[in-house]
């Protein structure tokens, strides 16, 4: 009896030790970002590397900055996700709401101040200018000269050309905006932007298309030419070999930060500002400027001349309008209600 005691004792030491590294094995990182590219190139470029590297699961859940967003606000109490990955627009409302703590050990001094969220409760990944995107074969057939200004978006020629991301998505926010701001208005008063849209822009719209994977159809079939979107995505639709090319409008471009925040919550994952900050090493900086056309945020990035031809980089980058978010997070949810009831019907 005392043999098969001790044998028992010693099995069971045994399953325990041997059980050790298979539950540190089943740890799980979930982190919440943008959908498309964007995705493919986290899970082949970041992701693999960190599970090895840290022993941990990475579960992405793909979505819009608002989809994000409104998920963490459905889990207010009980956070599920560990990560978020949205716009500066949606990350100042995180922030403003306590869902993001503070990015752990941050390499402050390679960052540019522009990257940085107040309290370090969140960090730009990568620095993305919105204008323009148009077909540049189909605009060679037709015999058009590529658009400059935002005000192309009112030119009939384009009737049923047009694809604009909805009011939900900062693309379509910033269309309206860049109106309002044109034409008298601004943050604190989008009336103008909510005249143009209806009377002159709306007419050309094909769609208000609000997933990447569509938009980038409805140029493949030829239904549409030109669009709204943001440095990333049109470098990511170049970079299939279609022949799309991306424009900074007369009036300016409007920045856009593509930002990251660990969660806070009880026992808050301790390897959150880990993945973030995987994502400012110089080595996946250049990457993203590659598969996704950022501008780096980490000031030792060196930017190969081939890699620049699109991105905010340089005099682009400090020529881009940077809107109040302040302001525009205090009329958001009017805005939206009203886009949806005056302009996208």
């Amino acid at each position: 009896m005392r043999i098969s005691g001790l044998f028992t004792a010693v099995s069971l030491a045994t399953l325990v030790v041997s059980a050790a590294p298979a539950t540190a094995q089943q740890k799980t990182l979930y982190v919440a970002g943008y959908g498309g590219s964007f995705e493919k190139t986290m899970r082949d470029e970041v992701i693999s590397d960190f599970e090895k590297k840290h022993g941990v699961k990475v579960e992405y859940i793909a979505g819009n900055s608002t989809d994000t967003l409104a998920k963490l606000q459905a889990q207010k109490g009980n956070q599920q996700i560990d990560v978020a990955i949205v716009d500066d627009g949606p990350m100042y409302q995180a922030i403003e709401l306590g869902f993001c703590g503070k990015v752990q050990n941050l390499p402050t001094a390679d960052l540019y101040d522009t990257a940085r969220f107040k309290g370090d409760r969140a960090v730009a990944v990568g620095f993305v200018a919105t204008g323009l995107m148009y077909n540049k074969k189909f605009f060679e057939e037709k015999g058009w000269a590529a658009p400059t200004s935002w005000n192309d978006l009112r030119d009939p020629k384009y009737k049923g050309l047009i694809v604009i991301p909805p009011m939900n998505n900062t693309y379509g926010l910033y269309t309206l905006l860049m109106f309002a701001k044109m034409n008298g208005g601004g943050e604190k008063n989008a009336d103008p932007g909510f005249d143009i849209m209806k009377k002159d822009v709306n007419p050309n719209v094909l769609a208000y298309e609000p997933s990447p994977g569509k938009m980038t159809e409805l140029f493949q079939s030829g239904q549409a030419a030109l669009a709204v979107w943001g440095t990333g995505r049109v470098q990511s639709f170049a970079n299939t070999g279609f022949p799309v090319d991306f424009v900074y409008p007369k009036e300016g471009a409007v920045s856009l930060l593509a930002s990251a925040c660990p969660i806070e919550k009880p026992n808050a994952s301790p390897i959150a500002s880990e993945f973030i900050k995987a994502m400012l090493e110089p080595k996946i900086q250049l990457i993203l400027l590659k598969d996704y056309g950022y501008g780096p945020v980490n000031k030792k990035v060196e930017v190969p001349a081939e890699l620049g031809k699109m991105a905010p980089i340089g005099e682009r980058a400090a020529s881009l309008y940077n809107p109040d978010w302040t302001s525009i997070n205090a009329k958001r949810d009017e805005w939206t209600k009203r886009w949806n009831r005056e302009v996208e019907r």
